[in-house]
């Protein structure tokens, strides 16, 4: 968990239940770089517990959406930490360049479909 890799890449890492704080540790001191995160959680309380835990270890990050697609001239984008200055889309934002602003993007219902239409096989 210390590489920071671009790519369609999914990292999936299997802990037992009563291991989530030591997880949650290991997600927050491992790497210097803060990009994205995403949570996928139904139970609220939990999505709070999460949000707060993890407030300062991405620059963007996701509740029960896809991890990707920060809204260009309205939305920073740009990690934190290593991952770079939160400021690469939103020029009206520019002071968030001498703060470390965090995105947060969630969606309060079950997405169905994942794709863009860039994607799709028809011409």
């Amino acid at each position: 968990m210390r590489e920071e890799i671009f790519g369609p890449i999914l990292t999936v890492y299997v802990y037992e239940d009563d291991k989530m704080d030591e997880t949650i540790e290991i997600m927050k001191d491992t790497s210097i770089y803060a990009l994205t995160g995403a949570i996928y959680c139904e139970k609220e309380s939990l999505v709070q517990e999460l949000t707060m835990k993890l407030r300062q270890t991405a620059g963007n990050f996701y509740i029960n959406d896809k991890s990707t697609g920060s809204v260009v001239g309205q939305q920073w984008f740009g990690g934190a930490a290593k991952s770079g200055t939160n400021d690469k889309a939103g020029g009206p934002l520019y002071t968030s360049r001498f703060v470390s602003p965090q995105a947060i993007k969630r969606t309060h219902f079950h997405i169905k479909e994942w794709g863009y239409p860039s994607m799709s096989q028809e011409e």
